[in-house]
């Protein structure tokens, strides 16, 4: 890895040299984010022959006032500046009304999306639904009999969607010898210490074990079940994931710039958390859910998966699950959020302030990515719905 500044925008520091041991770690994340192609391998996510047009009309956003959670009174401008923000699209009716970069980024800069990756890939289900390569209420193993002695024998695909595995593995990113450590190493995405195997994704998903209790009861967000669904498509299909995604939703949705895929050393992607695309390509992806899976008269996604995203999802399986203290009352879908059940809107989340937020009350699209220095900071989230809150509240 060559050296490089990084923290954007500050003078070059030779001695400052961004790799795959420190590239999601504060500052070197500032420069990995959007760098990550030259951080780790990856397969390429084919942009459209055809890009679908972007109207422009800028309005006037940065100055919008609003309450924090923490009752302190603040702007749409200062929340950027305070929070690590890398960019902010707004998107009303179809038109992009509001863009701003940061340092180092541009229209065409590709971006680390994290876990926006999974919304992505409960989205593509459908499309694969819809043309018969699979059946959601299935079992994993039909795909995958490779899985029959880990916790995914007995769950559904549906399962996989939805976060209800009963699976023994803690999501704790600051664990340096958790179970996310381990996932990690099999990724590809970080460097195990001296004596520990790297191994690989596929592998590493077989050891994989339940708790004994029944699929389909809690909420559970555990990243390598989306790796699985991954796996899953795969095995439907006939052709990697970057294949699959490339030509079955990102050609068709009219994605102007490549993306990436993140791989493990055996070639496997990181389904979960590994794409890197543009602003602008995230933000028409938000636009073709608002528009119930069409763009520019074409069907993309289907519309009944759209309506099922919206509609459904177990509130009492929330309730019971690990997010519920931060967000009470909420939902969970093929990989999207409803935070606010009261509000007509879906959210796919990322750590490290990725948020793509798509609100059909008030027909808004809001892309925001960011590289902030912790991989869940709550607080920072809850200032940016109340942000998101404002901007739909001033639009209608």
């Amino acid at each position: 890895m060559r050296p490089t500044e990084i923290m954007r925008g500050s003078p070059p520091a030779p001695e400052a040299q961004v790799t795959r041991a420190n590239w999601r770690s504060f500052p070197a994340i500032r420069w990995g984010f959007i760098h990550t192609r030259e951080v780790l391998p990856t397969a390429e996510i084919r942009r459209s022959a055809q890009p679908t047009l972007m109207r422009s009309a800028p309005r006037e956003l940065a100055k919008l006032g609003f309450t924090a959670p923490d009752g302190q009174e603040t702007t749409i401008e200062a929340t950027l500046r305070e929070t690590f923000a890398d960019t902010l699209l707004v998107m009303h009716r179809g038109t992009l009304i509001h863009e701003w970069y940061g340092d180092g980024t541009s229209v065409t800069t590709p971006h680390l999306i994290c876990s926006i990756s999974k919304a992505i890939a409960g989205t593509l289900g459908g499309v694969m639904a819809e043309r018969g390569l699979l059946d959601p209420e299935a079992r994993v193993v039909r795909y995958v009999p490779e899985l029959e002695t880990s916790v995914y024998a007995g769950c559904s695909v549906r399962n996989l969607l939805d976060m209800a595995v009963a699976i023994k593995f803690e999501e704790d990113y600051e664990d340096p010898a958790g179970d996310v450590a381990r996932y990690r190493f099999s990724s590809g995405w970080d460097v195990p210490p001296p004596g520990v195997a790297a191994g690989h994704q596929r592998a590493y998903l077989t050891t994989l074990r339940g708790t004994g209790k029944p699929h389909g009861k809690v909420f559970h967000y555990v990243s390598p079940n989306t790796e699985v669904l991954g796996w899953v498509y795969e095995r439907a299909c006939g052709m990697p994931y970057h294949r699959i995604l490339s030509e079955y939703l990102w050609q068709p949705l009219g994605a102007e710039e490549d993306g990436s895929l993140t791989l493990d050393s055996h070639g496997m992607g990181r389904i979960a958390g590994g794409i890197s695309v543009t602003a602008r390509d995230l933000i028409r992806f938000g636009e073709m859910i608002r528009c119930r899976g069409v763009v520019e008269g074409r069907q993309v996604v289907p519309g009944w998966w759209i309506d099922d995203i919206r509609e459904n999802g177990d509130p009492k399986a929330w309730a019971d699950g690990d997010l519920a203290e931060f967000f009470p009352g909420a939902r969970y879908r093929s990989k999207w959020f409803t935070i606010d059940p009261s509000r007509n809107a879906l959210t796919a989340i990322g750590i490290h302030g990725q948020h793509l937020y798509v609100d059909l009350d008030s027909d808004t699209v809001i892309v925001k990515l960011a590289t902030q220095p912790k991989a869940m900071d709550v607080p920072i989230d809850q200032r940016w719905f109340a942000a998101f809150s404002a901007i739909t509240a001033h639009l209608v």
